[in-house]
């Protein structure tokens, strides 16, 4: 296999682009384990007794990712998050305002490999979600396992990264003040596995708690689909039924996480790496889907709000398809 190397005379405007986007992939794939020895060999050595204070914190603290989180603007800020979104490039379109006196669930799709456009949007301040939606703070939903890892929960609460448990998205769209969005990544670690480029299958036929939670708690929906998030990563054939599928959905059974196969370019060569391809992503925020408050919703009051979803988020993809290159015979597949 040939190696094409990146030319040397790169602006360092890109090198800096580049290195934000390393950081985030060390932080998605390493930067818990690391975390986790930090903490062990601190319990283990002269230092312990900082070791010991932590805990105790953590046990005081273990309910806040449950709890709303704890967002710091300042992290959310930084200037690393700017040269992440101009990597890419990351955009997020607003198409109508949201009232900043109710709660939301953004349904995000499509999952992708790493979920750039949801950090991107959500957890940073990089595309101006604030500006955008003044009065709503957004929280992104990840497996609850992440924040038992000490040091690093810490870390991406900052982010406003949030449990995905029932408590934790009941939690913030039951506040009465509002202003809260729950995004959650619809397809979950399951979809991961089917994202490469010109993928277009949802996994969400079947997913219908967060309908649930919205009818529950008079929750609206959003749509939301992120133009370009299966084009950033290729993946390792795995079709279903293959062995490699099938010990995929094995390990994602018992972990909890997915575990794709992806590859796409490297920091100094653009033939193979776990860097991304600098593809743009484009992240279209629907229109709410109006929810009347049934406290016990019934088998048919969430198939008929489900279905109601489906419209609006195909009707989402259709509307802008065209913008951002897909070709008219290209449509959504729920499975």
């Amino acid at each position: 296999m040939m190696i094409e190397f990146a030319p040397l005379n790169i602006p360092l405007r890109r090198r800096l682009q580049t290195a934000a986007v390393l950081q985030w992939v060390f932080s998605f794939l390493a930067l818990a384990q690391c975390c986790l020895a930090a903490f062990v060999l601190l319990a283990l050595s002269d230092w312990w007794m900082m070791a010991l204070m932590y805990a105790g914190w953590l046990w005081l603290d273990w309910d806040t990712p449950t709890s709303g989180g704890r967002r710091s603007d300042w992290v959310r800020n930084w200037k690393v998050w700017e040269y992440f979104r101009q990597y890419f490039p990351i955009t997020l379109i607003k198409t109508v305002d949201l009232d900043p006196k109710k709660n939301y669930i953004f349904g995000f799709h499509p999952h992708g490999v790493l979920v750039a456009g949801a950090f991107g949007n959500f957890c940073t301040e990089a595309t101006g979600f604030s500006r955008l939606f003044p009065g709503l703070k957004s929280h992104l939903l990840m497996l609850p396992f992440w924040f038992r890892v000490p040091l690093f929960r810490d870390y991406i609460m900052c982010g406003g990264l949030v449990s995905s448990c029932k408590s934790s998205v009941s939690y913030l769209v039951s506040r009465p003040e509002g202003g809260n969005v729950a995004v959650i990544a619809v397809g979950g670690a399951p979809e991961a596995l089917d994202a490469r480029p010109g993928a277009l299958t949802l996994q969400v036929r079947n997913r219908k708690g967060f309908i649930k939670l919205a009818l529950k708690h008079g929750a609206q929906l959003v749509p939301v689909f992120s133009f370009g998030e299966n084009e950033l990563f290729d993946q390792m054939k795995n079709p279903t039924g293959s062995p490699l599928r099938r010990l995929q959905n094995r390990l994602q059974s018992i972990m909890g996480v997915a575990m794709p196969l992806f590859h796409a370019r490297g920091v100094f060569q653009y033939s193979f790496g776990l860097m991304p391809y600098r593809k743009p992503i484009n992240t279209i925020v629907g229109k709410p889907i109006s929810v009347v408050q049934t406290p016990s919703p019934s088998s048919e009051d969430i198939e008929s709000l489900h279905q109601v979803y489906l419209q609006h988020l195909t009707e989402l993809f259709e509307q802008h398809k065209h913008t951002y290159g897909l070709q008219e015979h290209q449509h959504l597949t729920f499975t």
